[in-house]
């Protein structure tokens, strides 16, 4: 049992890491994205066009909500292989974070692609 809580531990600590250094990233790309947006904005907005001004915010904004969700799932993802691996074993583990990385994908890959001009009814 000892190589077993080993195995958590080592599992463990390697999680945390690793979403430790998502976040970092993560919030390192919001802050760039951000910085990026209000340049733009400026320049767009002392150059009059409003539309595309609204256009790149809204841009701006989705990339931050997908950025958002991201970080979420990975923390999501994280605690259910720590769970997973604690409560039934490392195989277990694998085969759960592959399921709900291939359905976070397919999920994702759906709300982009039907999202992507959505909103043309008007």
């Amino acid at each position: 049992m000892g190589a077993r809580n080993l195995l958590v531990a080592v599992v463990i600590i390697v999680v945390v890491v690793v979403e430790v250094v998502v976040v970092e990233v993560v919030v390192v790309v919001v802050v760039v994205v951000v910085v990026v947006v209000v340049v733009v904005v400026v320049v767009v907005v002392v150059v009059p066009h409003v539309v595309v001004a609204v256009v790149v915010v809204l841009v701006a904004a989705a990339v931050v909500v997908i950025v958002a969700v991201v970080v979420v799932v990975v923390v999501i993802v994280a605690v259910v292989v720590v769970v997973v691996v604690i409560v039934a074993g490392v195989v277990v583990a694998v085969v759960v974070v592959v399921v709900v990385v291939v359905v976070v994908v397919v999920v994702v890959a759906v709300v982009v692609f039907c999202g992507v001009g959505g909103n043309d009814d008007d």
